[in-house]
């Protein structure tokens, strides 16, 4: 089996209902980071003190997921669907390859550790 792992960076307040979403179509692992980025959205303007500066990286949450390959579109679309507001700075998929997995505990590998 060929496995593949989705990187998707997503704004934050889209986290819970991408993560419900997934859940719903039997995804339930993954790992959360909080990140900070910039596109095409380049950041923007605050106001502090009355003073006025450049916020360059724009807050995101980045999801870490590892999946067989039958599950990678499904996952894509739920994600896509969940997270889409058609404003800029939705966010980004990347999927990868995965060449081996082990869970520490056990020292199962690949599917059976996922």
């Amino acid at each position: 089996m060929t496995m593949k792992k989705i990187e998707a960076i997503i704004k934050p307040f889209k986290l819970d209902d991408v993560r419900e979403a997934l859940s719903d179509v039997g995804i339930t692992g993954m790992t959360v980071s909080e990140v900070k980025g910039f596109g095409r959205q380049k950041g923007h303007t605050e106001l502090y003190r009355g003073a006025e500066y450049m916020v360059d990286f724009l807050p995101k949450v980045k999801l870490d997921i590892v999946l067989g390959d039958e599950d990678v579109e499904r996952a894509i679309d739920v994600i896509v669907k969940t997270a889409q507001t058609g404003k800029i700075g939705d966010g980004k998929i990347f999927v990868t390859d995965v060449e081996r997995v082990v869970r520490i505990r056990t020292a199962e590998e690949d599917e059976e550790a996922i």
